[in-house]
């Protein structure tokens, strides 16, 4: 079933696949990595203008990465703002998005930390680094391994 934005998307001949909808009815769409610069833009500019959350899981053991975005329309006035869930799929070896920071500043710390615990690179992101540079409490002192990567032994 495509919903209201991918209708829209369809139209103007934007490329992207639909994934249906989650639990709370909210629309889900596949995103190729070399698209999703330009549609975060047009996505801003048609009204998705809140970042609310970016995350970023593993989606298999020695399989793909994804980067997830979650935004909002906000309007004055409007009760039940429109959501949006967007999926950019990424190879497990060298993950590279375009960062969505100059889009939604928001995005900030949320692709640091997708870095940080998965190491997807967020292409022309201003501060890409460890956050937890110098700060051991979450990796054991000997272990330079990506933490949250299913492949990764522990210990």
């Amino acid at each position: 079933m495509q919903g209201r934005l991918s209708a829209w998307l369809v139209k103007h001949g934007l490329v992207h696949r639909s994934l249906g909808f989650d639990y709370q009815g909210i629309e889900t769409l596949q995103i190729k990595t070399e698209d999703w610069h330009s549609i975060a833009v047009i996505l801003y500019l048609y009204g998705y203008n809140y970042l609310r959350s970016q995350c970023a899981y593993d989606v298999a053991p020695g399989g793909l990465l994804a980067s997830v975005y979650h935004l909002t329309r906000i309007e004055y006035g409007i009760d039940q703002p429109e959501e949006v869930c967007i999926k950019v799929f990424v190879p497990r070896k060298n993950p590279r998005i375009p960062s969505s920071f100059w889009v939604w500043k928001s995005a900030d710390f949320q692709e640091r930390e997708s870095y940080d615990m998965l190491g997807i690179s967020y292409n022309n992101h201003p501060r890409l680094k460890q956050k937890n540079e110098g700060w051991d409490s979450l990796r054991f002192s000997n272990w330079n391994a990506i933490l949250l990567l299913s492949n990764e032994p522990i210990g």
